[in-house]
């Protein structure tokens, strides 16, 4: 590998087989918190190295809540990458987000229960800042570059994350809907975390396949209609990344997600386990310096 992927994608197996990229080559990562989820695909469009990972796995036989969401943005913080797009398929809750529309969210609820939510402890404490859980300048490419596609585009929008696999009772669907919540899905808590603590620029194009549980002129949400509008929205997908990736060019100049941690460690550093700052030198190195 020649030339760092200033672009990482996670998502389906399916996303890196479109034309435009070439020179694909694959490459098996190991890191401190185990193996991602699949290799890494890495290939070239507009003539930059953007990498491609399968969130569950090639064939998708990983479980949202057994994704190892550390290992997946730690691989491509190893890489090299500063930028992330996230791909995810999510239910609507609002009935003007309707199937087939794509959304770029701006805000995320965590409601996952068993996930490894973050790469620090062990003796080492750290606080991020999530308050903009999205990288805003990212998204903002990111919905001119989806924008140029035919599908609808919403520029904003509330997502929240179920622990899964199981989908959403019609209580639970009305009372997300009664928060002002606008999309839900299985997948985006932590990854937008890691990425931050990662101090790498994350953005989300979820994809909407369904209405979830609460809309009453409509089926509930089942894994067929799932597939059947994944597979429309995946060309879609493909041609949004393809528009993004010429306007990437470095560190915007407006955001602060190189520097997240600047402001977050708060363990004396004379006080971190040496097997701990061990495991983190790639995160910490610039902030622990000896």
């Amino acid at each position: 590998m020649t030339q760092k992927p200033i672009l990482g994608v996670i998502g389906g197996s399916g996303l890196y087989n479109f034309s435009g990229l070439t020179d694909v080559q694959t490459v098996d990562l190991d890191t401190p918190f185990g193996k991602p989820s699949s290799p890494v695909f890495i290939g070239k469009l507009a003539d930059k190295s953007v990498a491609f990972l399968a969130r569950h796995g090639l064939g998708h036989f990983i479980s949202p809540g057994e994704i190892n969401y550390r290992a997946n943005i730690y691989a491509l913080k190893q890489l090299g990458v500063h930028y992330i797009i996230g791909i995810s398929a999510c239910g609507s809750l609002r009935e003007d987000y309707a199937p087939g529309d794509f959304v770029v969210p701006d805000q995320l609820i965590d409601f996952s229960r068993q996930r490894k939510s973050s790469f620090f402890g062990e003796g080492l404490v750290v606080h991020i800042s999530s308050a903009d859980p999205f990288c805003p300048n990212l998204s903002q490419l990111l919905i001119q570059a989806a924008s140029m596609t035919p599908a609808n585009v919403h520029k904003s929008g509330t997502f929240v994350t179920i622990e899964g696999p199981r989908f959403s009772t019609r209580g639970e669907s009305h009372l997300f809907r009664s928060w002002g919540i606008s999309i839900i899905g299985m997948t985006t808590s932590p990854e937008a975390y890691l990425a931050r603590e990662a101090e790498l620029c994350y953005a989300s194009l979820a994809h909407i396949t369904d209405y979830d549980a609460w809309h009453l002129d409509e089926e509930p949400v089942n894994v067929e209609m799932v597939v059947r509008t994944l597979a429309q929205n995946t060309e879609t997908a493909q041609t949004a990344i393809a528009n993004l990736v010429p306007v990437l060019d470095g560190r915007g100049s407006n955001c602060d997600c190189d520097r997240a941690l600047e402001k977050a460690l708060i363990t004396n550093p004379a006080m971190i386990p040496p097997e701990t700052r061990k495991k983190l030198a790639l995160l910490l190195d610039k902030y622990l310096k000896e």
